[in-house]
C-alpha cells in the first residue's frame, strides 16, 4: 500500500491530508502533529477565545476533523518529527518510531520567537513565584492567558505589535486590562504595513487607552517587587510593572527537525514553484518558502490562514503528480492578510509596494482603502479598514493582473 506522510497536524496538514482524499488517495495517510489535540483553528485565539465569557473550544477544531475518523487518517498525536531520511524514505518520530513513506508533505509550522534568555515556559527572573512568560501560538498557550486574565491580572505587558501582540493586546483592553504594548520598530505591524498605515494601528491603540511604546527593546524580564509579577526593563532605560508579560515578536520556521536531511533550508524549507521541496517531497504553510511568479518569482514565506489553506491544497495535489506522473501547477496565489483589532477590520490584499495613494476615505476616519504600486508602477496590492467587500475587489483584481488605473475605477 501507498503510504504518504504529513508532518504537522494543524491547518495546512490538514488541509493537504483532506485534498490527497478528495483528490482519490485510498493509501495510508499518517499524519503526525506534536500537540496533543485535535487540529483547530489558531486566529480565534488572540481574539474570540480571550473576549468571550465562556471560551467555546469545541467550536475551534477544524471543521474537516470533526469528525476524526472520516478521512481515515492514520493519527500521530503527540509526537513531534525529529529527523528525516531522504535516502530511505523514512521519517522518525520523538519515541523512536520511523515512518516509511512514498510521499511526504512538510507542513510543520512555526515557532514563537523568545527573547534573549527566555527558555520555553521560564518565568520571569529566577522566578519561585514570578510572572509567567506567556506566548501565544498553541491553544494551551491561549488557556494560560485567559487563565491570567480570568484571575485577576492588570496589567499586561505586550513585547512585540505584530498580528498577535496587537490583537492581545486589544483583547486584552477590551477585558479591561493596563496594556502597555513594546515593539523595536518604529511602527506596529512593521513587516507587513507601511509605516504610515502602521502608525495609524498606533494610533488606534492609543486611542483605546493603550500606552504604545515605539523603538524601544526589552532588555530584561526579572521579578517584581515582593517576587510579586514581573519587571520589565526597557533600552532606554524604563521600567515597567506587569502582572502578565506576553511575547509575541514573531516566529520561526520549524525546520531544525530538518537538519542534514539534504532539503534546502533558507527562512523556512525552499521549494520550487510548485511547492516540489525534493523527490516526492513537498511543503506547505508557514514552514514553506518558495518563489511567488505572480510576483516576479520572489521567495516568499506568509504566515497566514488562507496561505495555509491554499497551499496545504496545492501541495497535496502537487505530490499526487509527483507520484502519478501528473502536469505539476505553479503555486501562485494573492497573499491575503487580516486583523480585527477594536472595531477595525484590517486586511491586505496582494504586497505593499512602495507607492501608496488612499483612494477611498482616510486613515483618521478608520475607514479608507489605499492602493499600492511597484516600481514599475503596476497594481500589487491594497490595504482596507472596515471594507470588507473592497478588499475582496482588490484581491481578485490582483490576481487578474488589473492596472492601477482599473483598480482605482473599482476601488475609489
Amino acid at each position: 500500500m501507498v503510504t504518504i506522510a504529513v508532518a504537522g497536524a494543524s491547518l495546512a496538514g490538514v488541509q493537504a491530508a483532506q485534498v490527497l482524499r478528495r483528490q482519490g488517495f485510498d493509501g495510508r495517510l499518517v499524519v503526525i502533529g506534536d500537540e496533543p489535540h485535535q487540529p483547530y483553528d489558531r486566529p480565534p485565539l488572540s481574539k474570540e477565545y480571550l473576549t468571550a465569557d465562556e471560551p467555546d473550544e469545541e467550536r475551534l477544531k477544524l471543521r474537516a476533523t470533526a469528525d476524526p475518523a472520516a478521512l481515515d487518517l492514520d493519527w500521530r498525536l503527540g509526537r513531534a518529527a525529529v529527523s528525516l531520511d531522504l535516502a530511505g524514505s523514512t521519517v522518525v518520530l520523538d519515541d523512536g518510531e520511523a515512518i516509511a513513506f512514498d510521499g511526504l508533505v512538510v507542513a510543520t509550522g512555526a515557532s514563537p520567537r523568545r527573547l534573549p534568555g527566555q527558555d520555553p515556559g521560564a518565568e520571569a527572573g529566577d522566578g519561585s513565584s514570578a510572572a509567567t512568560l506567556l506566548e501565544l501560538r498553541t491553544l494551551d498557550d491561549a488557556r494560560r492567558l485567559r487563565a491570567a486574565i480570568d484571575g485577576g491580572a492588570t496589567r499586561i505587558v505586550v513585547c512585540g505589535a505584530g498580528f498577535i501582540g496587537a490583537e492581545v493586546a486589544a483583547s486584552a483592553r477590551q477585558r479591561g486590562v493596563d496594556v502597555t504594548l513594546i515593539d523595536a520598530a518604529p511602527a506596529p505591524m512593521d513587516r507587513v504595513l507601511d509605516r504610515e498605515a502602521g502608525m495609524a494601528v498606533a494610533d488606534l491603540h492609543r486611542a483605546n487607552g493603550v500606552d504604545v511604546r515605539l523603538g524601544v527593546k526589552v532588555t530584561e524580564v526579572a521579578a517584581g517587587e515582593d517576587r510579586a509579577g514581573a519587571l520589565v526593563t526597557l533600552d532606554d532605560g524604563a521600567e515597567l510593572a506587569a502582572d502578565v508579560v506576553v511575547v509575541g515578536i514573531g516566529v520561526v520556521p520549524n525546520t531544525a527537525w530538518l537538519d542534514g536531511s539534504g532539503l534546502t533550508i533558507d527562512d523556512g524549507v525552499v521549494t520550487d514553484a510548485t511547492t516540489l521541496a525534493a523527490e516526492r517531497v513537498v511543503a506547505a504553510g508557514d514552514v514553506a518558502r518558495w518563489p511567488n511568479q505572480r510576483f516576479g518569482g520572489s521567495l516568499m514565506r506568509v504566515e497566514q490562514w488562507d496561505n495555509a489553506i491554499d497551499m496545504g491544497g496545492h501541495a497535496a495535489r502537487r505530490l499526487l503528480a509527483e507520484l502519478d506522473g501528473g502536469q505539476p501547477e505553479p503555486f501562485r496565489p494573492v497573499p491575503w492578510f487580516w486583523s480585527d483589532q477594536y472595531d477595525r477590520k484590517i486586511q491586505l490584499a496582494g504586497v505593499v509596494g512602495p507607492h501608496r495613494e488612499i483612494v477611498q476615505g482616510t486613515m483618521d476616519e478608520g475607514r479608507f482603502v489605499q492602493l499600492y504600486a511597484d516600481d514599475d508602477g503596476r497594481f500589487c496590492g491594497a490595504l482596507c479598514w472596515n471594507r470588507p467587500r473592497q478588499a475582496i475587489q482588490a484581491r481578485q483584481l490582483v490576481a487578474d493582473g488589473g492596472t492601477l488605473d482599473a483598480a482605482r475605477e473599482r476601488l475609489g
